[in-house]
């Protein structure tokens, strides 16, 4: 098992300069994965409550920030040698198809071969208005279908393309991607709709641990939630080890034992023998890949706490 960090472009992490120390530190360290959050505007007020808090509140909501999250990658490129480059995750509607296919095929051309498309839906429905997207209500509808553009974009040499919100006909798409056959494409999302987007296009799934309805918050919940959707991946007729699985762990690694809303000591908190009792705890239900969110309000706490990990679980797995 292999480890990431996963960061918003907000806060100490929306300028130049700390991100480049975040990603060169990221990879002395010995992370596999950066991933970056997608956002491109910020509603003053959302009528939609975020997933993955239990208050409902976005954690990017005060400030507003963000950078394209595709343009972070590319810029992450010339940054970095051997790291991994994901977004985490793009929400594939907010950029029509073909445009969001060349943006992945220069970030991944760029870097040599090194980034992921991780990839879902949406949430945010003022986002969706504001940008002129297809409908929210068709926002699994257009991910299913741009999906599918994206991988004709990627592979084919003369990309033709019949859909409901994208058609292309007549073109070149070039120069094809450094990977091969396409950017590997990581599915989010936790629900019965995400899993059977995972069969039909992942080459991973990549859900979040604290879905307040569908929660993986425990080695335990966690292995149930890969089971099933191995067995999504093989009713679809795919062989279901051949999805592989990344997991973003949502909540902050402290050396202070906390309890959990189900009463146990909460993952990656307590002594440094927990947490790598806890990474050992994931690896055998079934995550592969550990993404972190390990940002903190300074760069210098950040970078602490990077340190930290790095020494307790990253460099021991």
């Amino acid at each position: 098992m292999d480890f990431g960090i996963h960061f918003g472009t907000r806060g100490c992490l929306a300028s130049r300069e700390n991100i480049i120390t975040l990603a060169q530190r990221a990879e002395a360290l010995g992370y596999a994965y950066l991933g970056v959050a997608d956002h491109l505007v910020v509603p003053v007020q959302s009528g939609v409550r975020y997933p993955y808090t239990a208050d409902g509140i976005w954690p990017g909501a005060p400030t507003g920030e963000c950078f394209d999250a595709i343009a972070t990658l590319a810029f992450l490129a010339a940054c970095t040698q051997r790291i991994k480059l994901l977004t985490s995750v793009a929400v594939v509607p907010y950029r029509p198809a073909v445009l969001a296919a060349k943006l992945f095929l220069t970030a991944d051309v760029l870097s040599g071969g090194r980034v992921i498309a991780g990839v879902g839906s949406g949430w945010m429905r003022e986002e969706f208005e504001a940008l002129g997207t297809p409908p929210y209500a068709d926002r699994g509808a257009v991910t299913d279908e741009y999906l599918q553009a994206w991988k004709t974009l990627w592979t084919e040499a003369r990309p033709t393309f019949e859909g409901t919100h994208t058609k292309f006909t007549n073109m070149m798409f070039e120069p094809k991607p450094t990977s091969k056959p396409h950017p590997p494409i990581w599915v989010g999302g936790e629900s019965p709709p995400a899993l059977r987007r995972v069969a039909q296009f992942g080459d991973a799934w990549y859900p979040v641990s604290n879905n307040q309805q569908i929660k993986l918050n425990t080695p335990e919940r966690l292995k149930n939630g890969v089971d099933g959707m191995r067995r999504v991946v093989e009713k679809a007729g795919r062989d279901p080890t051949s999805v592989d699985v990344g997991y973003l762990w949502f909540l902050p690694p402290n050396e202070t034992a906390q309890t959990g809303p189900d009463g146990e000591r909460q993952l990656f908190t307590g002594a440094i023998a927990d947490w790598q009792e806890d990474a050992a705890a994931m690896a055998e239900a079934g995550a592969r890949h550990v993404i972190l969110y390990l940002q903190r309000p300074t760069i210098e706490e950040t970078l602490d706490v990077m340190q930290r990990v790095s020494e307790a679980v990253v460099r021991s797995s």
